[in-house]
């Protein structure tokens, strides 16, 4: 059977149509799924949580200076025993009482043109005494009391108290969750009035922590660790991404 010259042009128009209608469905999912892809809010979620302290420590440094290293160890042995003396009459327990090691080193004779010799002169030590507890009350206390000690002729210096919260591992995994939480809230809040609807969500990066006093607005890149205060704020943040319907 021969080919007519028409059947040839029809199905030459048929095979081109076919091309055409295949080529737009083809370009239209390409569009639709790069128009779907695109179709993504970024929010940033934050939650916070007031805690209170519930461990703290304090540290006592003490230090003396002497004319032979002898006298140096026994100045400090001697102060060692006031201070432990002092802090388990106050209520201290003697577990809670840590005493480091002695520190020490040589000081050498100058010149009176400012020349410093070979020759020792003296010699300066010093040591410091931590306490830990889950008395806080007890322990803020007995700081406020440090005048005793140096009364005794004891030369140191007491830093201030720190307070910690030893469940803070279990609070940041509550945080982060509560601040995802408010990530997809914050979401469902932008395109509210606009017919969209949040879907899955792409991504999620959590940020780093604050842990600020309370009432405190300080932050820090780095995140902050705040020791000097009883009373703190836990601070976590979310960025997250969600496929938006």
């Amino acid at each position: 059977m021969q080919i007519k010259d028409y059947q040839i042009f029809f199905l030459g128009l048929t095979i081109a149509l076919g091309c055409v209608f295949s080529t737009y469905i083809l370009s239209k999912s390409i569009v639709e799924f790069q128009k779907m892809q695109n179709q993504t809010i970024r929010v940033t979620g934050s939650a916070s949580q007031n805690v209170t302290s519930d461990f703290a420590s304090w540290t006592i440094n003490f230090k003396t200076k002497q004319t032979t290293l002898k006298e140096c160890y026994a100045t400090l042995n001697s102060d060692e025993k006031k201070i432990k003396n002092f802090l388990i009459s106050n209520g201290i327990d003697e577990k809670s009482i840590e005493f480091e090691a002695i520190n020490s080193y040589e000081n050498y004779k100058t010149l009176p043109n400012g020349k410093r010799t070979n020759e020792v002169e003296s010699y300066s030590a010093w040591q410091s005494a931590v306490i830990k507890s889950k008395d806080i009350n007890k322990i803020t206390d007995i700081s406020k009391k440090v005048d005793i000690l140096i009364n005794q002729d004891i030369n140191l210096t007491a830093n201030g108290v720190q307070y910690f919260v030893t469940n803070l591992d279990d609070i940041k995994i509550k945080m982060v969750g509560e601040a995802s939480k408010n990530a997809k809230k914050r979401a469902q809040s932008m395109i509210k009035g606009t017919n969209g609807k949040i879907g899955v969500m792409n991504s999620a990066k959590m940020g780093v922590f604050q842990i600020v006093p309370v009432n405190s607005t300080e932050v820090s890149d780095y995140g902050y660790n705040d020791t000097s205060s009883l009373e703190k704020k836990v601070v976590a943040t979310v960025s997250a991404s969600f496929t938006v319907k």
